[in-house]
């Protein structure tokens, strides 16, 4: 192909072609004739060659000397960074001259000239392979200001010192087999790149091609220097059996509680079958205790196997709901349905259990015994520790008072073991006691009942309990009392006459008493020889006392006789009643 020179022609081109005779490339021109001014041919200047060496372009198109000079200087320069760049033994000799009629007419010479001038003579033999010069922007090179001939064709007085040797001077080009490729631009460690697509791992590699990241950019970098790089590795399949064992722990374990959660809702509740193996155990059940709670205390020690078992037996017995607290007797392994209706049996019961009306010297001596420790050991702290158990404010600090704790360790049942210690009993029995008081509303119901405070309400509560019979009997001889004690009483003149004061004072329980020993005490208990209620209660008045304390009835009953002497008790409005009562009591007993 011969058309603009692209080629080797068979012609050389005509002295007439409007670059024939140019300085080209070195300046070849201009040595067949250094004296002539323009290489021995005729210059011809197009307007852009004019331009360009108005502004102080250095290839002036083959100016004499000055051209041959600045190519030189060119040389030089490109010289000397060839050799930094490739070595001492970089030889700029192996490559041929350019050639300037390999570019056709319509190429700007004069624009690759300004482009490429300052390169190696080596440099310009690319075209011959088909390398196409750059159709980038023009470099602009700054003149030299040591330069004799750097003025010449440049802009007058304008400093443009030569920065081709400097670090800010634009390398020139390679060849084409010594190109590199550019590297990659750096990113930060947050920008995770352009579409990197699925994770390797779940492909089974480290990447695309089955290397990690350290040893791709390794390979790029021996790649770089010359070298190769490490041999590729693949992950082996711990990581994929992990992830399975994991996956597959995560579906067991919610199979696992799927199951869970259908038995909690629709399978039967574990339990144990038979009346336990024969392994007794003492259970403890405190005080409010419900179905629930009473369930969990017996799967801790042991005897059902699940609450929702011990929960469905409950349900199942109409008669469960009698189960108390206390203390229960049973056995390992037993059927939920066994442990209810043993606990419903007085069998299981081992509880120390207070009756109404007990007196506090008999419920010591009890204390004692379930404790096993020495006699006498919780009266004694019950005298010296009795502002610490728990009595309320009401209830401290009354004259002449026996036992500042009578009244208040409540009947009830109470799990009382041996290991316990007495001041821990009395507490709870204490404790009891105030809570119920305060549930009735002593402190208000005493004033409604022209009592002076709670403390007279529970000793009135305590003589009621102590002096009937029957519960039928509780509420008439509350009114007795009440009777007796205003002021309007003429029939006794405020005087209770109630045996069971002295016998508390006595420490006994007779019932034989004459009236010549009676009226002859004057100790503050004896109803007979002392006005109104005795100094505080002489009993533990039961949960009916309370309630018959609190409501008495209102037929006018002042006097009552026991006419059996044992059981039964009949009431009087008037005196003469009261006369004919004794005289059947008399008759009872064969007087």
């Amino acid at each position: 192909m011969t058309e603009y020179g692209r080629g080797q022609g068979s012609e050389p081109w005509h002295p007439e072609d409007p670059l024939y005779g140019d300085g080209g490339w070195g300046g070849q021109q201009a040595q067949a004739d250094p004296q002539a001014p323009y290489g021995g041919q005729p210059q011809q200047q197009n307007p852009q060659q004019a331009q360009q060496g108005q502004y102080g372009d250095w290839n002036d198109g083959g100016q004499g000397a000055y051209g041959q000079g600045r190519q030189q200087y060119a040389y030089d320069q490109q010289q000397q960074y060839d050799q930094q760049q490739y070595g001492p033994q970089y030889d700029p000799q192996q490559y041929p001259q350019p050639d300037a009629r390999q570019y056709p007419p319509q190429y700007d010479q004069h624009q690759h000239q300004h482009q490429y001038a300052a390169q190696a003579p080596h440099e310009q033999q690319y075209d011959n392979g088909g390398w196409a010069p750059d159709a980038g922007p023009q470099a602009h090179y700054p003149v030299d200001p040591t330069d004799p001939y750097a003025q010449q064709g440049g802009a007058p007085g304008a400093e443009q010192p030569d920065f081709y040797g400097t670090p800010d001077a634009y390398p020139p080009p390679e060849p084409p087999g010594r190109r590199r490729a550019e590297p990659a631009p750096e990113r930060a460690d947050w920008d995770p790149g352009p579409d990197q697509g699925e994770h390797a791992f779940f492909a089974g590699e480290d990447g695309e091609d089955g290397e990690d990241e350290d040893e791709r950019d390794g390979r790029e970098r021996g790649d770089r220097r010359g070298r190769g790089g490490k041999p590729k590795k693949r992950r082996n399949g711990c990581a994929c059996l992990v992830v399975c064992l994991v996956l597959g722990g995560g579906a067991a374990g919610v199979a696992y509680f799927g199951y869970q959660f259908y038995q909690d809702r629709f399978g039967s509740a574990p339990d144990f079958a038979g009346d336990g193996n024969g392994q007794q155990v003492t259970v403890t059940i405190p005080k409010g205790a419900g179905g629930s709670v009473i369930g969990q205390e017996l799967k801790r020690r042991g005897v059902v196997r699940s609450v929702d078992a011990f929960i469905s037996a409950v349900q199942s017995n109409a008669d469960a709901k009698g189960i108390q607290d206390g203390v229960y007797t049973l056995q390992k392994e037993m059927s939920a349905a066994s442990a209810v209706e043993l606990m419903l049996s007085p069998k299981s019961r081992d509880n120390l259990i207070i009756a109404e009306g007990r007196r506090n010297v008999v419920v010591y001596e009890e204390i004692d015994k379930r404790l096993d420790v020495d006699k006498g050991t919780t009266a004694k702290i019950a005298r010296s520790d009795y502002k610490d158990l728990g009595l309320p404010a009401w209830a401290l600090n009354h004259a002449d008072v026996k036992d500042p704790l009578e009244g208040f360790l409540y009947p009830s049942s109470y799990a009382v073991a041996k290991g316990q210690k007495p001041k821990d009993v009395l507490k709870q029995m204490v404790t009891r006691a105030a809570d119920k008081y305060e549930e009735l509303g002593f402190a208000q119901k005493a004033e409604e009942l022209g009592l002076e405070g709670p403390w007279q309400l529970v000793t009135v509560a305590s003589l009621v309990q102590a002096e009937g019979k029957t519960h039928d009997d509780f509420r008439k001889m509350s009114e007795v009392v009440y009777n007796r004690l205003k002021t309007t009483n003429t029939e006794t003149n405020q005087l209770l006459q109630f045996d069971s004061t002295y016998n508390y004072a006595k420490k006994q329980s007779d019932i034989h008493i004459s009236e010549s020993e009676i009226n002859s005490d004057k100790d503050p208990y004896n109803t007979y020889t002392n006005k109104g209620l005795p100094p505080g209660p002489i009993g533990n008045p039961g949960d009916e006392a309370l309630q018959a304390a609190l409501d008495p009835t209102d037929d006018g009953w002042i006097y009552f006789v026991a006419t059996d002497g044992v059981e039964k008790t009949e009431f009087a409005k008037t005196n003469a009643e009261f006369e004919r009562l004794k005289d059947k009591f008399n008759a009872s007993r064969g007087n």
